[in-house]
């Protein structure tokens, strides 16, 4: 009987989302705003779009993690958490073009940490499904 510890994948997507709440206190891009020239910073709060979308993608991934006996129906949500970090990742970078001169912050690489493990994850919710299938295939 497979367990939720027990899978690599759980840890994965566990890692995936405390990024993901990371990326709501932690800025992604600081400079001078292109019109009013004042100081501000894009994080996950930045736009009430932006805001929601990475709550709702914390919150999928936490909810794919107790999906573990449905693997179709994880291996879907994985799928639709890439797509929304994806997004997410554009929605960030339009919001540093508005800047006339800044700097990334170094907590803008967990972006690209989130879309690596939301893909491992989904390696090994896809090798699970396989191994499945395999055994009872043999049954």
């Amino acid at each position: 009987k497979i367990t939720m510890i027990q899978r690599i994948q759980s840890v994965w997507l566990l890692l995936a989302s405390a990024a993901v709440f990371l990326t709501i206190k932690f800025p992604f891009y600081s400079g001078r705003d292109q019109a009013e020239g004042l100081f501000k910073t894009v994080s996950g709060i930045s736009t009430i779009t932006m805001m929601i979308l990475t709550a709702a993608l914390g919150t999928c991934i936490l909810v794919t993690i107790f999906l573990f006996r449905q693997r179709k129906i994880q291996l879907r949500l994985t799928i639709v958490c890439i797509i929304a970090e994806g997004l997410l990742l554009y929605l960030y970078i339009r919001q540093a073009e508005q800047f006339s001169e800044g700097n990334l912050g170094l907590w803008a690489i967990l972006h690209p940490v989130i879309l690596v493990l939301l893909i491992l994850a989904l390696r090994g919710i896809y090798k699970d499904a396989k191994l499945i299938k395999e055994s009872n295939r043999i049954r």
